[in-house]
């Protein structure tokens, strides 16, 4: 039996700028996906709806709507990751577009490789949307969400039932940036700004128990005035 090998992934550029689409068309090609491109925000949920694209680079400033606008739309339907490339480094923007379901977010000008680096994170973890790995494996840390195991260098992990929850949370979202308030949504079912020592406690506790350094944390970090991030 012959392998056929898999058609390459359709990356969706978005973005009202010829010199950043041919940018990261080279950066894209040259990283083995095929490239969609569109210049406007209607232009771009055709594409996403005729080509289903592995993965949207999205720019917020489009000249006919709000690239959050689009991200909504998109996300009416799909779960396709999300990309959001702004020019724009306020942390009120990147709070709204992580909860309005963006998988991640950069600011203009960046750094091709880091970008590309996102990129295949969030391609890591779309296999199956809306789930994560049964195995999850980073550095010396396993998490078995069937058994709901957790181990670190071999040794099982004992976690309370709010901290095993934060820990899944991470998992399911490995690499993207979970802001505050859907970290209190999900685990406590609210959202105060009060609340937000909550999640400093358990952050806290999980990075004690699994950090190899709590006080110079690798795993768990801290996306300053928006939350937390593990990283991958």
């Amino acid at each position: 039996m012959i392998d056929v090998p898999s058609p390459p992934a359709t990356i969706l550029v978005v973005d009202d700028e010829v010199e950043i689409r041919r940018l990261l068309r080279a950066c894209l090609e040259r990283d083995g996906y095929r490239v969609a491109e569109a210049a406007t925000g209607d232009e771009a949920i055709g594409q996403a709806i005729r080509r289903h694209p592995s993965a949207v680079l999205l720019d917020t400033g489009l000249p006919d709507m709000d690239g959050l606008l689009v991200l909504r739309r998109l996300r009416e339907w799909s779960q396709m990751p999300v990309l959001i490339i702004s020019d724009s480094d306020h942390h009120e923007e990147k709070i709204t577009a992580l909860d309005s379901g963006a998988n991640d977010y950069i600011t203009k000008p960046f750094h091709a490789a880091e970008l590309m680096a996102r990129l295949r994170v969030t391609q890591r973890f779309y296999s199956s949307p809306g789930s994560a790995p049964k195995a999850f494996e980073v550095r010396d840390i396993t998490v078995d969400l069937t058994s709901r195991t957790v181990m670190k260098s071999g040794r099982r992990v004992k976690l309370t039932p709010t901290e095993y929850s934060l820990l899944r949370l991470f998992v399911q979202n490995a690499g993207k940036v979970l802001t505050h308030r859907q970290i209190l949504r999900e685990i406590w079912g609210f959202y105060t700004a009060r609340g937000i020592g909550y999640i400093r406690v358990y952050l806290t506790y999980l990075r004690e128990k699994l950090e190899n350094n709590p006080a110079k944390p690798e795993l768990f970090l801290t996306e300053p005035g928006i939350g937390y991030r593990l990283a991958v």
